[in-house]
């Protein structure tokens, strides 16, 4: 299994004003340093809750169709297309008609449509690429509350701390809050 982005985020769940007020910053000069943090707190939360924040597109590529195509990264938000290769090794798209899209579940599941059967794919790497659309939506204000203030806190974190390692303090690896409220959201495995 490969994932892979197609179309990334267009904006972050804070905004540079939004982190800038919550860590007392009045000055312009390191926006693009905040902005940075920013994205790299979003792309930590992403990767601890197994989730996308913003809405993104995607590609997840099998070697063949498994009985139900499990979608990593929910909340699903649509499913763009199913293409696979043939016996013959041509790349079909499969017809939406002969599938169907559980968006309402985490993750988000497709099966076969009633009385259908997934179609046989060529036997060799990534012969089965579903592109799919996933992510609360395109704004920040659509992703949970309790997220937001995890990438606040991260970036803020981050940007008072600009070393791995704080010498004359006690330290932890991460602030116990964050991880606190990314939990709140966090997916386990992908069963």
């Amino acid at each position: 299994m490969t994932l892979s982005l197609v179309t990334p985020p267009t904006a972050e769940p804070v905004t540079l004003a939004q982190q800038k007020l919550h860590s007392r910053v009045t000055l312009d000069y390191e926006d693009s340093l905040i902005e940075g943090l920013i994205r790299a707190a979003r792309q930590y939360a992403e990767t601890v809750q197994r989730r996308q924040l913003i809405t993104a597109t995607w590609r997840l590529s099998l070697a063949q169709f498994p009985c139900e195509l499990v979608l990593p990264l929910p909340p699903l938000q649509s499913v763009t297309s199913i293409n696979y290769v043939d016996g013959a090794g041509d790349t079909q798209t499969l017809s939406p008609s002969l599938y169907i899209v559980d968006a309402y579940r985490e993750p988000g599941r497709i099966v076969p449509a009633y009385g259908t059967l997934w179609p046989t794919a060529r036997c060799q790497p990534n012969s089965v690429n579903v592109t799919f659309v996933a992510g609360y939506g395109d704004l920040p204000s659509d992703v949970p509350e309790s997220t937001r203030q995890a990438v606040k806190l991260l970036t803020g974190h981050w940007f008072e701390n600009r070393e791995a390692v704080v010498m004359g303090t006690i330290s932890g690896v991460l602030p116990l809050a964050v991880e606190s409220l990314l939990a709140c959201e966090k997916w386990g495995s992908y069963a």
